[in-house]
């Protein structure tokens, strides 16, 4: 409120005084200290005599203060005197100080009465001061320059000045005297607090309670403040109250039936309530609270203020609440809204333990914790997404998103952000995508063609193979799988020859069962068709022949070579962009079996993303090893990341749906319309969340964590984004302005 409104009484720090009998010691001292009656000084209000009465102790306490200076303390307080008022920060007290020059000195007959500016007249001196309220009226800076030239030359006032001044950079000033504002004016609907308009709402009636009612204004788009009150009410109070209740209802139902009418069918259900909720208060199942909700809202300008009251209005009305504004009980109304706990309204409403339980607002998921990284920002609100996948009870992840959805670029972000926790990660990427972070983060890139340096043999062995298991039987098996790839469809017969071929391969190069054989030579593609030729069988002559173009034909040079490359590194790439399509599904089962090789022989916190993963489920035997790696990753404490765009293709399939299942997270990013049908019905989305993914910017989408989900906003820092993005444009940017260089 205005500390100058005309009232009966004034606030001396936590005391109210009248000023006709504040005492007469107090004014002793004044007349004393300033030459000056104030009992003869000519007042705006009554509060112009506290503030003369109180500022005797302000001088007092500046004497106590700074008579202990050092000359380091005293120069600085003198620098602060020198500086021109207009370059020095504006304190709260400035305005109290230029109100004291301009109103507490209306009449001086001591020191000021001989003033060249007052001339000896009184009259003159009052005309002058009435001046200087007038610049007070305008601005505050206008003023201050105003009071050192209007009444800043009398001595008494000079020292008031420089006693002011000096308070003013006084490093013990309580906190309260500093954060307090400069100006606070009430008003009828709202308040201004310097320049900023506030207004306190209170929710008076609920028409009907249910979970999550007040989840929308934890999460509204506008800051706003919320403050309840919850009172308990003894139960016996109620009971009595409800009996009360019931006797008055019973006997409107009497009355009806001795007149004949027909019973009034809302008296009988508002009765039935009532017998039910004194059977619970009875048993002690409920009990009941007053309950006080209040919002206060803020904006800079009053027009802003009433448009965002008119919404929250609106807001609420629709969930058919009923709300006030406090006329002529603003100051009351922000007060209950500061975090002091202090209820000065006290509108409450009465509420059953149900009831209340439903006004619990935080009720939005957040699927921060307390470590991991961070995949993004919460857009119900703004909440830092925060997880570490390895605390789930498997690490794996799917992602899925139609083409520029943006499924890449979140992948390389929290692979670029889990390398910085010492999470070693390995990548098949069939389009290069993943080169440029690799070279920025030195980590390994193998690429994979006809003519390149890196191959891969399909028969190698891991040499110190798990005791515990079968290594020769177990890529007997996995050679199975890529051949059934590069043959096509096989009937039993083949298969079974081809099993023969693969192990005599094996053991004329005296490999067998016995771990101590493994460091011995592999055979390579070669030897197993030298042996398919020596078959009688048609079918064997019919992979053999296929095998031709593998190694002399359009494809030699792939796989038909010893494999020359290892694991070794922090972060590892395997590239098939220069392959053929046709090559790219048999590229990614090798490498897919080499990585899966190296990871059972060292168990260390690993992620496996498989890009563009549609290229291996289109094929039975590959889409089965992926769902083996999916389901005995956590054994290995790897986390396997499966990327796709293909949702129909993925879904459609027995082991496409169990790689999903088998996923603890999955990320959908924007999709068509046909495939956010079919992830609706996959994963139970709503009609708005549908809506939400087909019309979805990249880097926004739904990130599931176990039985939780939010929707995320992928965010990058500009040097992230440097290295993650594959937009040509972007880009092309970076390489012309020296970013990166390729």
């Amino acid at each position: 409120m205005n500390p100058y409104s005309n009232t009966g009484s004034i606030q001396t720090g936590n005391t109210q005084v009248n000023p006709k009998t504040y005492g007469s010691q107090a004014l002793q001292n004044t007349q004393s200290r300033y030459g000056v009656d104030p009992r003869t000084v000519q007042h705006k209000d009554p509060t112009d005599l506290n503030e003369v009465l109180s500022f005797d102790k302000v001088l007092q306490r500046k004497n106590e203060v700074y008579g202990n200076k050092t000359e380091a303390q005293k120069a600085y307080f003198q620098n602060q005197k020198n500086t021109s008022p207009s370059s020095r920060h504006k304190s709260p007290l400035d305005a109290l100080t230029d109100w004291i020059y301009n109103n507490l000195f209306g009449n001086q007959k001591n020191e000021d009465k001989n003033h060249p500016q007052s001339g000896g007249n009184p009259n003159q001196q009052n005309d002058v001061n009435n001046t200087a309220m007038q610049h007070l009226s305008t601005n505050v800076a206008s003023h201050q320059v105003a009071a050192q030239q209007i009444v800043g030359q009398t001595p008494m006032q000079r020292r008031i000045i420089e006693s002011t001044k000096e308070l003013l950079y006084d490093e013990t000033i309580s906190v309260q005297d500093k954060i307090a504002p400069v100006s606070l004016e009430v008003d009828y609907n709202d308040l201004k607090i310097n320049d900023m308009y506030l207004r306190t709402i209170c929710v008076i009636d609920y028409t009907k309670m249910y979970p999550g009612i007040l989840e929308g204004l934890v999460n509204y788009e506008e800051p706003i403040d919320i403050s309840m009150y919850y009172y308990p009410i003894d139960t016996a109070e109620i009971i009595a109250k409800i009996r009360r209740k019931i006797a008055d209802l019973e006997a409107q139902l009497n009355l009806d039936l001795e007149s004949g009418r027909v019973p009034n069918a809302y008296v009988k259900v508002a009765l039935q309530d009532a017998l039910r909720q004194q059977d619970e208060l009875a048993s002690g199942v409920e009990k009941y609270f007053h309950y006080a909700f209040y919002i206060t809202i803020k904006a800079s300008t009053l027009a802003d203020l009433n448009n965002l009251t008119a919404r929250i209005f609106s807001d609420l009305g629709s969930k058919e609440m009923k709300m006030k504004i406090p006329t002529l009980k603003m100051d009351n109304a922000f007060k209950s809204s500061l975090p002091y706990g202090f209820d000065r309204l006290k509108l409450t409403r009465n509420m059953d333990t149900s009831s209340i339980a439903m006004t619990f607002p935080f009720t939005s998921s957040d699927l921060s914790q307390d470590k991991g990284i961070l995949y993004g920002v919460n857009t119900y609100n703004r909440g830092l997404v925060v997880f570490d996948r390895f605390s789930m009870p498997n690490a794996n992840m799917v992602v899925l998103a139609s083409s520029g959805g943006g499924k890449s670029y979140f992948v390389k972000l929290e692979i670029l952000r889990s390398l910085m926790l010492g999470t070693e990660c390995i990548v098949i990427d069939p389009e290069n995508e993943y080169e440029q972070l690799a070279r920025t983060v030195g980590g390994a890139y193998i690429s994979f063609s006809q003519d390149g340096a890196h191959k891969l043999n399909p028969f190698e062995l891991p040499a110190g193979a798990d005791s515990n298991e079968d290594e020769l039987r177990l890529k007997e098996l996995s050679l199975q799988g890529f051949f059934k790839i590069l043959f096509g469809a096989l009937s039993t017969r083949g298969v079974s020859i081809l099993d023969r071929a693969i192990r005599m391969a094996y053991r004329e190069k005296g490999i067998t069962n016995d771990k101590a054989t493994f460091v011995n030579e592999p055979p390579r593609m070669e030897d197993l068709y030298k042996i398919l030729r020596a078959m009688e069988e048609a079918e064997a002559q019919d992979m053999a022949l296929k095998l031709e173009r593998f190694l002399v034909g359009s494809a030699a040079g792939i796989f038909d070579k010893q494999t020359n490359i290892d694991i070794n590194n922090k972060f590892t790439v395997f590239s098939i962009r220069d392959l053929s399509e046709e090559l790219r599904p048999l590229a990614m089962y090798l490498m897919l079996d080499f990585i899966w090789t190296k990871v059972k022989r060292n168990r260390k916190r690993r992620i496996l993303a498989i890009d563009e993963a549609w290229l291996l489920m289109k094929y039975q035997d590959s889409a089965l090893f992926i769902n083996s790696i999916a389901k005995r990753a956590r054994k290995y404490y790897l986390g396997l990341t499966t990327i796709t765009q293909d949702v129909q293709d993925l879904l459609s399939t027995d082991y496409g749906r169990a790689i999903v299942t088998n996923s603890s997270i999955q990320v959908l990013l924007r999709q068509s319309p046909v495939a956010a049908n079919t992830l609706g019905s996959t994963f139970n989305l709503s009609e708005g969340e549908k809506v939400f993914l087909q019309n979805a910017q990249p880097g926004l989408g739904l990130f599931f964590a176990g039985n939780n989900h939010v929707s995320i906003q992928v965010l990058a820092s500009p040097s992230e984004h440097a290295i993650v993005t594959s937009n040509p444009v972007e880009l092309e940017k970076l390489r012309q302005e020296g970013v990166i260089i390729n």
